[in-house]
């Protein structure tokens, strides 16, 4: 993989998983059975992550219904009866030129010699028979190392999925997170010991989390021990036995580091799984729903290979036949967990149709499996998950509501029904930002037939333009878009998806400069909800602000690496945004980093204070200062009459000692670096040498002073 490419598409998502898990995935072949509404989503998700290869393999011919859960499928797709996997296969590929994809005729049947799938690290099966289901984990199970295998589905308004990564699988990095530094403050010499952490700083540590230490004085056996920690409050931790004659008395300073260490995880095969699930619980308040689910997608692949068919849409005799099954799987579990009757009758109700935003929440939720299951990085699925969100069903509407009328809408009027999909046809929405979320929630808007008749219409506004790096996250973009505006592409791509989508795209700020003008009251009264897709909290809090004063309803959402939230906010009903605040960054004392920083957060800001100041503010004011001043003849000439110019001296200083040429650029910066990590730092030593004292008697380099090590410039060593 070209290296300059590789740096600029992946590196945000470089920076969340590590060289090493993405080494991994470049190296990774992936299969993916079913590319409907769920499986196109979990393509989608892990070409753009940038695996080596996706072979895909569908059997089924393109459908109207597939319109509206396949955003890879065209209508002239359906009406060349072409096949699923054939017909998104290019589409699929132009989202990341280094990902091989291709597809596969071999059939998943009963009889299938599945030795091919040897060539694949990780085997991922859609809208398959739970025998199907059954046949290829056995095999993936059996294999040395076990094949990672995935399988998930969606029906109606319920989802599930269920990994198996095999009897005995490496976890590299339980978490992802950066290990955590803690400046200690005492310990105490006890079995077991007592670590306090400085000032009363939390520590952030788990129970049984491993730590090492160093630059600790007294107790100096400490420093490279790994301990195993065993939380008492949030500043202070037990470790080992400190009692011995080989610890001294803890003097002071010393850093704690939480350490990553490998681990195993352990998962059983699917056959064993049926009968005692090991189930994650999504809704704490609805702690029997998944085993109750559980339960009923069984009951519902028994119902299938009993009838040949899905229970029919709104059949109470079917519904019953489904709740019987479910009933007799039940008593055979050792679980004996009471049974939610009303879900196993929505299940039934609803399992023809589908519903597009759970394709997207589950088919994102299985790309992350895959690559875990292909990097060894964060602790995977064990080994159960489903989500139902019935709450979308109205109790309230005739049954002639949800039947089919053989449209793209189909699946998704089987689910919310006729009377729901005219309101989201009409619905007037405002969604600010067209980044990552921003195309998700275009494309999911496009599946669901938002604004598509009447005066229905999407406003979205975006003045930012389209980059390299968005590439791999921003699916709605191809390398031919980039330097074009984010909201004009999306709004043209998404078009693609459903034509009838009526949308206005906008490359405005929305601010109080835009208030008065685009973006006033009237405006925002006439929209029905507004979609923040925005990147940062100032923004975030403008728009809440604004949604509060016009009683709009908002749906808020961001993400952090692989943290993410949403946010509903309806007037007189819910919080708004800005009732809830996140914890403000802890402001750095200006003399700690210049001379004292201590920790990686200091080095960082330093740094940052220093680029900002030789590649922003020197440059910015000395733009400003020729746009007030014509000419440097007139300013000389100003200056000869004695007359005030201001930031004359600072500009005539920038000019004089800007390069002119590429060996001047090096010069000065081999000198900056004599000057910042060589001369301060023996500066730094010489006015307090290492054994300097304060008035109290105390050493003035402990902790959190760190005393500085000057570097010697080593040519040898450059990147």
């Amino acid at each position: 993989m070209d290296t300059e490419i590789d740096d600029s598409l992946y590196s945000r998502q470089r920076y969340v998983l590590g060289d090493t898990a993405m080494k991994r995935m470049a190296q990774a072949s992936v299969l993916l059975y079913g590319v409907g509404g769920l499986g196109i989503e979990i393509a989608k998700n892990i070409v753009l992550a940038g695996i080596k290869s996706l072979t895909i393999h569908d059997d089924k011919v393109a459908t109207v219904t597939d319109l509206g859960t396949q955003f890879f499928l065209h209508e002239n797709d359906v009406n060349s009866g072409l096949n699923r996997a054939e017909a998104c296969c290019k589409r699929i590929a132009e989202l990341n030129p280094y990902v091989t994809v291709n597809t596969t005729s071999i059939p998943l049947q009963d009889s299938t010699d599945l030795t091919y799938l040897k060539d694949y690290q990780c085997v991922i099966l859609t809208e398959t028979s739970l025998n199907l289901q059954r046949k290829v984990n056995n095999f993936c199970h059996q294999q040395n190392p076990p094949i990672k295998f995935i399988s998930g589905d969606v029906f109606g308004v319920f989802a599930g999925c269920f990994c198996d990564f095999g009897d005995e699988f490496d976890i590299f990095d339980a978490n992802g997170e950066e290990p955590k530094e803690v400046f200690i403050g005492n310990i105490t010499k006890a079995n077991p010991g007592v670590v306090g952490c400085l000032e009363n700083t939390r520590h952030y540590l788990q129970t049984a989390d491993k730590v090492t230490f160093k630059e600790i004085k007294g107790m100096t056996a400490l420093n490279g021990k790994v301990c195993t920690v065993s939380v008492l409050n949030p500043f202070t931790f037990t470790i080992c036995d400190t009692s011995g004659e080989e610890f001294n008395e803890y003097d002071h300073g010393g850093i704690c580091v939480q350490l990553k260490i490998p681990e195993k995880g352990h998962h059983e095969s699917l056959e064993t799984q049926l009968t005692k699930p090991n189930l994650l619980t999504p809704d704490l308040s609805r702690l029997n729903a998944p085993f109750t689910i559980h339960c009923a997608f069984l009951a519902l692949q028994s119902f299938y290979q009993m009838n040949g068919r899905l229970p029919n849409t709104r059949c109470s005799d079917d519904a019953e036949l489904l709740l019987s099954k479910a009933k007799e799987i039940h008593s055979s579990m050792s679980i004996k967990e009471e049974l939610d009757e009303s879900l196993i009758q929505k299940l039934a109700f609803t399992c023809k149709g589908c519903l597009p935003p759970l394709c997207a929440v589950l088919g994102g939720f299985m790309a992350q499996e895959v690559l875990k299951a292909i990097t060894g990085k964060f602790t995977p699925l064990s080994q159960w998950f489903y989500l139902d969100v019935t709450d979308v069903m109205l109790n309230d509407a005739p049954d002639n509501s949800f039947y089919p009328k053989n449209d793209r809408y189909d699946l998704l009027r089987l689910c919310i029904g006729e009377n729901t999909l005219y309101k989201l046809r009409n619905i007037h929405l405002f969604m600010v930002g067209c980044g990552a979320i921003g195309c998700e929630m275009l494309k999911n808007f496009a599946l669901l037939g938002l604004a598509t008749q009447g005066d229905g219409l999407i406003t979205i506004t975006d003045n930012d333009l389209i980059e390299k790096s968005n590439l791999n996250r921003q699916f709605l973009f191809r390398p031919q878009h980039i330097r074009h505006p984010k909201s004009t592409t999306a709004a043209n791509s998404v078009l693609e998806i459903n034509p009838a989508l009526k949308i206005d795209a906008h490359q405005n700020k929305v601010c109080p400069q835009t208030e008065h003008t685009i973006y006033t009251d009237t405006f925002f009264e006439n929209q029905h909800v507004l979609v923040n897709a925005l990147d940062n909290v100032e923004a975030r809090r403008y728009m809440d602000s604004r949604c509060v004063t016009n009683q709009r309803a908002l749906l808020e959402s961001g993400t952090m690496g692989t943290k993410g939230h949403v946010q509903v906010i309806v007037p007189h009903l819910t919080e708004s945004y800005s009732n809830q605040n996140d914890p403000l960054d802890e402001e750095i004392p200006y003399c700690t980093l210049k001379s004292f920083p201590a920790n990686i957060e200091h080095c960082i800001q330093w740094a940052r204070d220093k680029f900002e100041s030789s590649f922003s503010q020197k440059a910015n004011l000395v733009n400003k200062f020729w746009s007030k001043n014509e000419s440097a003849q007139s300013v000389a000439e100003k200056l000869m009459k004695h007359d005030q110019v201001e930031g004359a001296y600072i500009v005539s200083r920038v000019l004089r000692n800007a390069p002119q040429n590429w060996q001047q650029c090096i010069s000065i910066a081999r000198c900056k670096f004599e000057k910042y990590f060589n001369h301060k730092a023996k500066q730094l030593l010489h006015a307090f040498p290492l054994d300097t004292k304060l008035a109290n008697g105390g050493l003035f380099w402990q902790s959190p002073k760190r005393p500085p090590q000057p570097l010697i410039f080593d040519s040898s060593n450059l990147v």
